[in-house]
């Protein structure tokens, strides 16, 4: 009975330090990606050259990654920003404007009626092409896409 309850012990101690290392390892190495977003060129509204200037017509990002995009309307028109099927297939951890820091599950659009500037911080969970336009504006070339690989 001794030698049973010694080997059982035994067991079990190389069973839990096994698992703490496993836990111990994947903890290490893991991280939280979204500390680090990697910072994509700026979405720029308008221009002192045209109200319907926009600086990026595409992103190319990938799943699991985390970025930092910062919209800009230099406010000589009002902007919506809309894309509800990137916005759907997003993780957002949060958004920044006007001193603040907004956290929310999801977004519908970010609207400017004056000069100002958004930053989403963002980590793509569903590849694709998402479109994203500016509402009332896409006849006027306001559009672009998110290619999510």
């Amino acid at each position: 009975m001794r030698l049973l309850k010694s080997r059982l012990t035994k067991s079990l101690m190389v069973a839990g330090v096994a698992g703490l290392m496993t836990v111990t390892s994947v903890a290490q190495a893991a991280g939280d990606l979204t500390r680090r977003p990697q910072k994509l060129p700026d979405l720029v509204m308008g221009s002192d050259d045209s109200d319907y200037y926009m600086s990026q017509k595409e992103y190319q990002l990938e799943t699991g990654k985390a970025y930092k995009l910062a919209i800009i309307s230099n406010g000589q028109k009002e902007y919506a920003m809309v894309a509800p099927d990137f916005f759907a297939s997003i993780y957002l951890r949060k958004v920044e404007a006007g001193g603040m820091e907004i956290k929310a599950v999801s977004l519908t659009e970010l609207e400017f009626e004056d000069a100002a500037e958004a930053e989403i911080y963002f980590v793509p969970v569903k590849a694709g092409e998402f479109e994203f336009e500016m509402e009332g504006l896409e006849k006027k070339g306001m559009s672009g896409v998110f290619v999510v690989k």
